[in-house]
Parts: structure tokens; C-alpha cells; sequence
């Protein structure tokens, strides 16, 4: 036992002395290549073997001979190892480069490009990673072009919504300034339905650039959904009966949600002034609400005839307009804007940021006849019961 013990402390003084060497060696080297660590770290490793076991043989007094052995069956693991090491080396070092030729792919056009050679699964797992962040990148990159495309097209239908009623107001001031107006107070009449309509716009921008600030301010309440419909119903029927068209709202289930009552009435204030001006007199817009799951969905179905499928992902994003299918109907004189669309496509939009920021969902599909427009809420929780005094 005692020569055993001897036998490890020698072995631990060589193989530690080779330790003591190379550390200071690898700490150099850690900013250099993988590939020259990992053969330093090998050739620690081998000097590590070789000096215990040097140190060992010295202490058990070999013959030459047997010394000789010894050195030669070291020397040749040393070469083995120390080859493998190195080939170990320029597997790591050819996969990094290739992966690093492959990081250059990111963000372009083309996507992610893998690399084509095996990798070891770090550097594998790192490959995936750079799919997954070039996928992210691309589809960013994408709803960026997209929210430019609608920018642009908001500045073109607002520039040509804010030029014509503009230079009718200014034809009907110049005809009253000039004395020429045959009703002055119908010129007048038509100044204030005009303000208005500017008036409406300039808040439904307003609303529209707080939503897309963040800046939207909620004051959540737990109200009834049959309440929200009502006051919705309430606010569109003269506007329906002018245009008309009947209002339905039979299959409303009194559910609770938790909302701000104000932003949702006008949600299904935009959707509801919508359906109306979309569709033909004598028809129907049905408003409906059901449970399902944890949530709750609010559906507004019109008689518009439909939307093209192909602009369907198109409905809710900024400055869209309806093609022919959804040609709003011309509004009338006193026809009040500020219950729903401005007329510069920003009605349906605000729709989706005011659901959006309630933790829902607005979507649309076609039905028979027309569209229906759904937006999706969370259910308001259950209040939890309060125990009676004394109990």
C-alpha cells in the first residue's frame, strides 16, 4: 500500500508539474484559433502522462531496458493522440469557417443558407439559431415594407381627401365673399358637414398614431357584452335608418368582459358605420356574440357581397380601401363622420389596434352575401366569492 502511494505522489508531481507548465500557455492562447488550443490542450495532456510516468519509472529503478520500453510506447501514444488532436482541431476549425460562411447569408434575400458540411452540435445548434434569427429578420423586413407601402398609400388617400373638400370649401367662401351663392345657408350648411368630416379624420389620425405609439390608455371595467352591443346599436341606427338598411341583434349573449367600455363601443361603432355604408338599401347588418373557450367573439355580418380573397389580409392594415365589391355609398348631407371610417381607410385599422391592445384579435371572412367581421376578446374571470362575516 505504501509503494502505491508513492507511486501516485510521484506520478502527481510530473503530470502536476506539466500541468503547472501549460496552464499559463492555454490562458495565452485562449484568444487565438480553437484549433491551436485544443492541440495545446492535447499536448499538456501527453506531457502530463509522459512526466508521471517518467517520474514513476525513475522511482521504481528500471533497467535501461525496460526504461527504453516504456518511452517508446509513450512516445507513440504522444503521436497518436497528438495527430488525432490536430485532426480534431480542423473538423472544429473547417465547420466554423463554414458556418461563418453561412452568417454572411443572414438577412439576405435569399435566406439562411446552412452549411452543407456535418457540424458538431453546438456549432449545429448555433446554425439553427442563425435560421431561426434570419426567418425572424425576413418576415420583419416584410411587414416593414408592408407598413411602408400602407404609409405611402395613407398619405396618397388622405392628400386627395384633404385637397377636395378643401377646395370645395374654399369655392363655397369665395362664392358667399363674392355675394354669387344662391342659398347661402346651405353653403353654409355644407362648410360645417365638411369641417366636420375634416374634423373626424384629423381624430381618426390622431387615434391612430397613439395606437401605433402605444400610447393608448385603457380603463378597463367589467361590463356586459349585451351592454356594448346595445350602445353600439344605439349610436348606428339613425345613420342605418337614412341609409335603409335594419340592424339585428338577436344572438347576443350577455357575457362578461373585461374592457374599456368607450374604445370598444367604438370598435363596433367603425365596424357597424362600415357594414351600413357597405350595404345595399333594404339590407340586413346582424351583430352577434358568443362564448367560446376563455373568450369572447363580437361578429358584425353585412351585405357588402364580399371581399376578393386576395385582399382579405389586406382588410385591417392602414389606408386600405374596400375595391368594388365594398364601395362605400356616398354620405349624405349632415351625415356625421365621427362614429365610424373617416373615408380614409383608418376605420378598420384603429379597429385592430383598439382589439389588439385589449389582448384580442380582429379578423374577417366572407359569408354568404357579404363579410363578417369578428373581433375576439378575453372572457373577464370569475370574481372570486367572498366569505361571509363570521364564517
Amino acid at each position: 500500500m505504501k509503494n502505491l502511494l508513492l507511486i501516485a505522489l510521484f506520478a502527481a508531481l510530473g503530470a502536476g508539474g506539466a500541468g503547472l507548465l501549460g496552464w499559463p500557455v492555454i490562458r495565452l492562447l485562449r484568444r487565438r484559433s480553437v484549433a491551436l488550443s485544443l492541440f495545446c490542450v492535447a499536448v499538456v495532456t501527453v506531457l502530463a502522462v509522459v512526466s508521471g510516468t517518467f517520474a514513476v519509472a525513475q522511482a521504481m529503478f528500471l533497467s535501461n531496458h525496460d526504461l527504453g520500453v516504456v518511452i517508446t510506447v509513450l512516445c507513440m501514444a504522444a503521436v497518436v493522440s497528438l495527430l488525432t488532436a490536430a485532426l480534431l482541431g480542423r473538423q472544429v476549425v473547417a465547420g466554423s469557417r463554414a458556418l461563418a460562411m453561412a452568417a454572411r447569408t443572414v438577412g439576405s434575400d435569399t435566406g439562411f443558407t446552412a452549411p452543407s458540411r456535418p457540424l458538431g452540435s453546438e456549432l449545429a445548434a448555433l446554425s439553427a439559431e442563425l435560421a431561426a434569427t434570419s426567418a425572424r429578420l425576413a418576415e420583419s423586413r416584410a411587414r416593414a415594407r408592408a407598413l411602408e407601402g400602407s404609409r405611402r398609400e395613407l398619405i396618397a388617400w388622405i392628400s386627395h381627401d384633404l385637397r377636395t373638400p378643401l377646395a370645395g370649401m374654399r369655392a363655397m367662401a369665395e362664392a358667399l365673399e363674392d355675394g354669387v351663392a344662391e342659398d347661402p345657408a346651405q353653403y353654409l350648411l355644407r362648410i360645417r358637414v365638411e369641417v366636420e368630416r375634416l374634423t373626424g379624420m384629423v381624430d381618426d389620425l390622431f387615434e391612430l398614431s397613439r395606437i401605433q405609439a402605444g400610447a393608448l390608455s385603457l380603463s378597463l371595467a367589467r361590463v356586459s357584452v349585451y351592454d356594448l352591443v346595445d350602445d353600439a346599436l344605439a349610436g348606428a341606427h339613425p345613420l342605418a335608418r337614412r341609409c335603409g338598411v335594419r340592424l339585428e341583434g338577436r344572438q347576443v349573449a350577455s357575457e362578461p368582459v373585461e374592457v374599456d367600455g368607450r374604445e370598444i363601443t367604438r370598435v363596433l361603432g367603425n365596424l357597424l358605420v362600415n357594414a351600413i355604408r357597405s350595404t345595399p338599401e333594404d339590407g340586413v347588418v346582424a351583430v352577434a356574440a358568443r362564448r367560446e373557450a376563455d373568450e369572447v367573439v363580437l361578429s358584425v355580418t353585412d351585405g357588402c357581397g364580399g371581399i376578393p380573397e386576395q385582399d382579405l389580409p389586406r382588410v385591417f392594415e392602414t389606408g386600405w380601401r374596400g375595391a368594388a365589391a365594398r364601395t362605400p355609398r356616398p354620405a349624405e348631407s349632415g351625415d356625421r363622420r365621427d362614429q365610424g371610417d373617416s373615408g380614409a381607410g383608418l376605420g378598420l385599422a384603429i379597429v385592430r389596434g383598439i382589439v389588439e391592445a385589449h389582448a384580442g384579435r380582429a379578423r374577417v371572412h366572407n359569408v354568404a352575401g357579404g363579410c363578417c367581421f369578428e373581433i375576439t376578446l378575453p372572457a373577464a374571470r370569475a370574481p372570486v366569492p367572498v366569505p361571509a362575516a363570521g364564517s
